[in-house]
């Protein structure tokens, strides 16, 4: 079984983006992705695609939508899969649109739709890790 990372932070994700232009984002969210497949298609049978190819594809393609559309779907997937782990549901696709979106009029909203999902996904791999 495959170990997945389970120590994500908002400052280290900040930070280390700041530095790296943006690249240290793209790289944490395409892992992000991959880990949420690892960890929800054997029982939701969905498959979320990699954000690489979102971002420098689909993008510029669709004025913007398309990550809108992905961000959506993930959030949905990652609390979909918190509920059947029996895990407190801290992020669902209302929480992309309520903290990502409309929060971003407040500026603080999209660090803390970050905070959310790297926090889920760390919660979500531990509980991999140790069950499967």
């Amino acid at each position: 079984m495959n170990t997945l990372q389970t120590n994500r932070s908002l400052t280290k994700y900040i930070l280390l983006g700041l530095i790296t232009l943006g690249i240290y984002d793209i790289v944490v969210m395409t892992k992000i992705s991959n880990d949420i497949n690892t960890i929800a298609s054997k029982y939701d049978g969905r498959h979320t695609m990699n954000f690489c190819l979102v971002f420098f594809i689909f993008s510029w393609l669709t004025f913007g939508i398309v990550p809108l559309v992905w961000y959506h779907r993930l959030s949905a997937r990652i609390g979909g899969e918190q509920a059947r782990r029996n895990q407190p549901v801290t992020m669902t696709a209302g929480t992309f649109w309520g903290w990502y979106f409309l929060g971003s009029l407040i500026i603080v909203g999209p660090f803390v739709y970050a905070y959310k999902l790297l926090h889920s996904m760390n919660a979500l791999s531990e509980d991999y890790n140790k069950v499967g």
